[in-house]
């Protein structure tokens, strides 16, 4: 593909975004960034998680759920026009997608392949295909902050700063608690500075939270931190965590009872193996294990919060396996299942957001991000296993380091 007809398909897109953004009647609903911007500004008050978003959510109004330390993020924010800060939230968006694919590129190629035409090119078609993912796509109808976090973490997997690394993960770990299974990266990497590091400057947003709220801050972490019920429905199919898949499967909230412990067990042993499996300097596939991880375990994990399975195809298809059979099919899954949107189609088959029993066609299909990381970690297993018996170098790829034995 040409550079300029990449260009094009990149400008096309965010073009159409931000046409149905300003000229639509839903376009500007951005649900999530109205509560970032209208609860931050209740952050110097002893109301910020009094407050809810209810004008385009009548039946769930939406509490402010992220740490106070977002609040303090996302304070300046409510002194600007809301337009002017969604226009702005799409652009920021498409950059930061941009380089989140940059870097992938980076970690699977190595820098010198940056500067060749066709993987400048492939980079910028990227960015446009991943606008239309799904996880994608609700990041930005919802507004929300996803696509940021999932850059900060990718800085600092290919950082080899301890500080930067660290700081960069404290931070979003600060803004979403969810980036936290970071730090399980940096152990399982003997990254210790920069997992101590990440630990210190996240306990530095809980201090200066602290000292901005101290009553709003001792409410989030000391009653409200763990509580799913107030992020939302456990069972709707937006919900595409191991916990959501297991309860509709069951037609019952699991909780953290045993079927959900023994998923969790399961899905440990696949990513522990998985991760022995690869090679040691394979960045972004470990990386890719660890998010994938924390994205099964959470109790709530929207499907918004999927972003990270863009680099997870671009690693099928450029990684140090990418000629092991199955590699182009789990990509191909990863794409069908995201560029359709599984939970947006049976969104609508759904009576109720708070109704967890499902027909069972419908539960399993329901189910394809947790079936999908299941099928990848095994497929991981096997392939390292695959290419450590045979040696063999795929040949469809002048650049990156050619897979070896593990040792």
């Amino acid at each position: 593909m040409p550079f300029r007809l990449a260009l094009a398909a990149l400008g096309i897109t965010v073009l159409a975004r931000l046409l149905w953004m300003l000229l639509t009647v839903n376009g500007m609903n951005l649900v999530d960034l109205h509560v970032y911007v209208d609860g931050s500004a209740a952050l110097l008050t002893d109301h910020l998680y009094d407050f809810t978003y209810a004008e385009k959510t009548p039946d769930f109004p939406l509490p402010f759920t992220y740490p106070p330390f977002a609040a303090v993020v996302f304070f300046p924010l409510h002194f600007l026009p809301f337009t002017v800060v969604a226009v702005l939230w799409l652009f920021a968006i498409v950059a930061a997608l941009y380089w989140v694919v940059r870097i992938a590129f980076e970690l699977l190629l190595g820098p010198e392949a940056l500067h060749e035409p066709r993987w400048r090119t492939a980079m910028v078609a990227w960015t446009a295909v991943g606008l239309w993912f799904e996880p994608v796509r609700t990041t930005i109808d919802y507004g929300q902050v996803n696509v940021f976090l999932m850059l900060g973490v990718m800085i600092a997997v290919r950082s080899t700063r301890w500080w930067l690394s660290g700081t960069l993960v404290g931070a979003v770990a600060g803004i979403k608690l969810t980036p936290a299974i970071s730090g399980l990266y940096f152990l399982a990497r003997r990254r210790w500075a920069a997992a101590v590091w990440s630990a210190v400057v996240f306990g530095a947003t809980v201090a200066a939270s602290f000292l901005i709220n101290p009553e709003e801050t001792r409410r989030y972490f000391g009653t409200l931190l763990g509580d799913a019920d107030r992020i939302g429905p456990v069972g709707s199919v937006w919900n595409q965590s191991l916990r959501g898949a297991l309860s509709r499967l069951l037609g019952s909230d699991v909780g953290t009872g045993p079927w959900w412990l023994a998923g969790v067990l399961v899905t440990a042993a696949l990513g522990w193996f998985a991760w022995r499996a690869l090679r040691r300097d394979d960045l972004l596939g470990t990386a890719l294990i660890v998010q994938l991880f924390g994205l099964m375990i959470s109790p709530i994990s929207w499907s918004h919060h999927w972003g990270w399975l863009l680099p997870a195809v671009l690693w099928l298809l450029y990684g140090p396996y990418r000629a092991v059979p199955g590699a182009k099919i789990l990509a191909g899954y990863w794409l069908l299942t995201t560029l359709i949107g599984a939970p947006w189609v049976l969104s609508f088959l759904q009576d109720s957001i708070w109704t967890i029993s499902r027909w069972g066609v419908w539960s399993w299909l329901g189910a394809v991000d947790a079936i999908g990381v299941l099928t990848l970690y095994g497929w991981m297993i096997w392939a390292g296993r695959t290419v450590s018996r045979t040696a063999t170098v795929p040949a469809d790829l002048s650049h990156g380091p050619a897979p070896r034995p593990v040792p």
